[in-house]
């Protein structure tokens, strides 16, 4: 029998209206519309810098930004993670200042914050250690597995970062309410000095504590922006000039990489670890966009484009984290198809000319992915029925930071009976179990 139309479950974009339509008129849609279009500009990145291609009747990875050296210029572009962690420590004031204005303790915040972060890496998780055994049956070779994984892994390198980012929201909150803006700059002066010391008395290990320093502190100036600190024309230009300055200082007067994403075969990076020049990055990057909130603001209350930004955030987790992967396994596809479609040189006129293509038939994958997984997401963002433990909260996001962190450095692929690294994965799983999963205890209202 046919179903009514007036029945059926309405779109995507009717849905996405219909919630646009009943934004309050305090929210700031420029928050939501940068966040939305940051995770663009990282998909349009990775996309455009993977230049997989056949040599010899071998795939070979390569990567644009060392093919062609000239594109590490345009990182000062697409490397956008600092703004979505300044967007992010602006949403996370509006929402813990909002908990404590309602009485809400810290693992009622938390948890609900965990929830929304974790619950959508899980599935990734799962269908990459399904892979690895799988691969492991059929002879796949564990480089290979290796490899790809540590690609297709890639976003939740940034994902362990921001989800212990945000367990230290009231550490860092309490420090703004106290500091203000010297709170900024004494991570930023931090920052500065362990890179002085790593690179001039040949501790590279020093470097891996500014993902503390950087991190919290470009999260720091999401503070500042809540606060109204960067205001108004001027002011943002200032930080923006100020951010430029210190960058182009550091590339090319202290010899800091030029890239600010890692380029396969480089010594340094500037953001693994976290430099200096990563946190100037961001101060650039807010001075620049805040310098059109203003009339972007004006240009959000148009519904379409409000609308559209609404559709984006509302699966914006699952595109991250699943866009990487669509990317690997139509290279692993065509690989097992005698290489079609990768014949052609990276960087060369006809690989330019084909971009579009490769775009368009990434996007479907994406999209496929997002259809069937989306509803992970959509779940998370309903909550939890209870608050954790504060405990519990703690040590699942340090064992999912931990297990995650690992995963996308390393790959999952690894020798063994089962051809993962089993103990990082069931680290990262068991922690999402921790900080998604029933609390350890009951509830104080029972």
């Amino acid at each position: 029998m046919a179903t009514d139309s007036s029945q059926r479950r309405p779109g995507a974009w009717s849905r996405a209206k219909d919630l646009a339509q009943q934004t309050p008129e305090s929210r700031n849609r420029y928050v939501d519309f940068l966040r939305a279009a940051s995770i663009a500009v990282v998909v349009i990145g990775h996309w455009l810098m993977a230049a997989p291609a056949m040599e010899r009747g071998t795939l070979t990875l390569n990567d644009m930004l060392h093919v062609a050296p000239w594109m590490q210029w345009l990182t000062w572009i697409f490397q956008v993670m600092p703004l979505f962690f300044i967007v992010g420590g602006y949403a996370n004031a509006v929402s813990w200042e909002s908990a404590r204005r309602a009485g809400r303790p810290y693992d009622e915040w938390i948890s609900a914050r965990l929830q929304r972060l974790i619950g959508p890496v899980i599935p990734l998780l799962l269908l990459w250690a399904g892979l690895g055994v799988a691969a492991k049956y059929f002879g796949v070779q564990p480089t290979t597995l290796r490899i790809g994984s540590q690609v297709a892994l890639i976003p939740t390198w940034f994902l362990a970062v921001y989800v212990m980012v945000c367990v230290a929201v009231p550490v860092t909150h309490a420090l703004w309410r106290r500091f203000g803006i010297g709170s900024f700059f004494g991570l930023a002066l931090g920052a500065a000095l362990i890179d002085a010391l790593a690179f001039l008395g040949d501790l590279p290990l020093l470097r891996w504590t500014n993902y503390g320093f950087v991190w919290l502190g470009v999260h720091q100036i999401g503070y500042a922006w809540r606060a109204g600190k960067i205001a108004g024309l001027a002011q943002a230009l200032t930080w923006a000039a100020a951010g430029l300055a210190v960058l182009i200082v550091l590339v090319v007067i202290a010899g800091y990489p030029v890239s600010m994403i890692t380029v396969p075969g480089e010594e340094l990076s500037n953001s693994r670890p976290p430099t200096l020049a990563l946190l100037a990055l961001g101060v650039m990057h807010v001075g620049l966009v805040l310098a059109v909130e203003a009339p972007a603001r004006r240009w959000l209350q148009n519904s379409r484009p409000w609308a559209a930004t609404v559709l984006v955030n509302g699966t914006i987790m699952t595109l991250y984290l699943w866009h990487v992967t669509a990317m690997v396994l139509i290279v692993g596809l065509a690989n097992l198809l005698g290489g079609f479609g990768l014949g052609l040189r990276p960087g060369s006129a006809e690989w330019w000319f084909t971009r579009p293509v490769w775009f368009v038939v990434c996007a479907g994958l994406l999209a496929a992915f997002i259809a069937v997984f989306a509803r992970f997401e959509q779940t998370a963002r309903r909550g939890v029925s209870s608050a954790l433990p504060t405990w519990q909260a703690v040590a699942g996001a340090t064992c999912v930071g931990l297990g995650l962190g690992f995963l996308a450095r390393n790959g999952i692929g690894a020798p063994g009976p089962l051809g993962i690294r089993i103990w990082f994965v069931l680290l990262a799983l068991g922690g999402a179990g921790l900080a998604t999963g029933r609390p350890l205890r009951r509830n104080r209202s029972e």
